[in-house]
């Protein structure tokens, strides 16, 4: 019997979802197909040199598509697999819980933003 790498379902898609902008990347996919400005824009807040690595990643677990048109000025088009889609369907969830609970969240984060600012 082959060891396997994962522990668990949950372990196997944290190594393709992991990190901060990885799932943002995937939510603002899973609405259209975007050139790299408008994923950025989109985003907001993620470097350049981030995104293109976790893009990179992304398309290395095929979870999404990069599609170079080779024309002048250059036009490159990300969009998700149908691999992809599977993922960001199951993040659908997650997404909803954040909306239901984002006052709580924020507000949690708050209070821990205040008690590590000294008076």
């Amino acid at each position: 019997m082959a060891n396997n790498t994962f522990n668990c379902g949950l372990d196997a898609a944290l190594a393709v979802i992991g990190g901060k902008w990885k799932p943002l990347v995937l939510y603002h996919l899973a609405q259209d197909v975007h050139r790299y400005g408008e994923l950025r824009r989109a985003i907001g807040g993620v470097t350049d040199k981030v995104l293109i690595q976790q893009l990179k990643e992304l398309e290395r677990d095929e979870i999404i598509a990069r599609i170079d048109f080779k024309e002048i000025p250059p036009k490159v088009e990300y969009s998700l697999t149908p691999f992809g889609h599977s993922l960001a369907k199951a993040l659908g969830a997650l997404c909803q819980w954040g909306t239901e609970h984002m006052q709580t969240v924020e507000r949690i984060s708050e209070a821990r933003t205040s008690a590590l600012t000294p008076p």
